[in-house]
């Protein structure tokens, strides 16, 4: 086989050489920040417990980026909740979302995180996102470690679609001023 009838041509001018990229910076940013989700738990009930087995080695959620599990807000930007909040513990869950830097996302684990499970009293918060706003809900009682894989999937998927200037958007300041949050 011969390359002899190929004929090569110049690429057009400025598609070539040092610093070309063939994409746009939201996507390189989107794909940096997605693959790199530093989670913060904050379990008070058994969907704590399924998420210690997500991070463990058979389901190991190190594989999506979320490698380093941080205990700090301020070195986390995605607050996982699980289990029961009951309405005293509403303002604390608030004040860790708030120390949380931006960008920061949230996961709601199980069903009563979500909307307070079978626990309709008047003690406990139906739901988190009476506090604090919520990007994913994965739902469940308790959901099982496949299922807090998926979700975490889902928010990697939200977070390479998001544009960089998203959170100095108006829409974005409107929803943080509705949970009453500067």
């Amino acid at each position: 086989m011969s390359d002899s009838n190929i004929k090569m041509v110049a690429p057009p001018e400025g598609v070539s050489g040092e610093g070309f990229f063939a994409t746009t910076l939201n996507d390189v940013v989107g794909l940096a920040r997605a693959n790199s989700l530093w989670p913060l738990p904050f379990a008070t009930s058994c969907c704590g417990i399924e998420f210690m087995a997500t991070m463990a080695s058979h389901y190991d959620l190190a594989r999506f980026g979320s490698e380093r599990v941080s205990f700090s807000p301020r070195q986390a930007d995605m607050l996982l909740v699980m289990g029961t909040i009951s309405k005293k513990m509403g303002p604390i869950l608030r004040q860790v979302y708030e120390q949380m830097a931006e960008p920061r996302w949230v996961i709601a684990v199980g069903a009563c995180a979500s909307s307070g499970g079978v626990f309709d009293t008047y003690s406990v918060l139906q739901g988190i996102d009476k506090v604090i706003p919520v990007d994913v809900y994965v739902p469940g009682c308790p959901p099982r470690p496949e299922q807090i894989v998926d979700g975490v999937m889902r928010l990697q998927d939200l977070v390479k679609s998001e544009s960089v200037r998203r959170r100095s958007s108006p829409e974005y300041q409107e929803l943080l001023q509705s949970y009453n949050i500067k």
